[in-house]
């Protein structure tokens, strides 16, 4: 378990307050989580999250799974009074999760992360079938969870064939992911 300094905690604040996310307005109503359809696989609410950044418990949020489960889907962001940007807040603990070494709280995450980034880099767009089986080479667990492939081609949420942007070198360059 790594230890944040106080330092660092310090240029994360100002990091996210120079990114327009201001965690120290939230007053806990929990609209974020009472609108975040990926809450029951979270360890904390998001506005606990912000409760434990307010009180410098850092290292808490850091070590915790809502910061690698959240998706960034931003629905949290768009039920908050308070117009925190708390996808960004996310994004943010994420980055200073493997800056600082402590390691994911959400087993192979960054394969999952990493099959997402290689779809986009190779269609210009992601394809769920593409990222499964990439995820699944990388992880090497083929029939953990088959049923829910199977219920997804049965509801045409799989694409047999990839449909690609016209130009993909054009996504890469704005993602800067360009594999030369």
């Amino acid at each position: 378990m790594s230890s944040i300094s106080l330092k660092q905690i310090g240029l994360f604040k100002e990091h996210m307050a120079n990114n327009g996310v201001h965690f120290s307005r939230c007053y806990h109503c929990r609209c974020c989580g009472n609108g975040c359809p990926f809450l029951p696989a979270f360890d904390f609410a998001p506005n606990t999250i912000i409760r434990l950044l307010q009180f410098n418990l850092i290292n808490e949020a850091l070590e915790s799974t809502t910061i690698w489960a959240c998706v960034g889907c931003n629905t949290c962001s768009m039920e908050c009074p308070m117009l925190i940007d708390i996808a960004g807040l996310m994004d943010g603990l994420r980055q200073l999760a493997l800056a600082t070494g402590v390691p994911p709280a959400e087993p192979d995450i960054l394969s999952f992360h990493q099959a997402v980034m290689d779809s986009i880099s190779k269609y210009g767009r992601t394809n769920k079938l593409d990222i499964m089986i990439r995820y699944k080479l990388k992880t090497r667990t083929w029939l953990q969870d088959w049923q829910v492939g199977l219920k997804m081609l049965a509801k045409r949420k799989l694409d047999i064939f990839a449909s690609k942007v016209r130009d993909p070198a054009l996504i890469n360059t704005l993602l800067n992911t360009d594999k030369k």
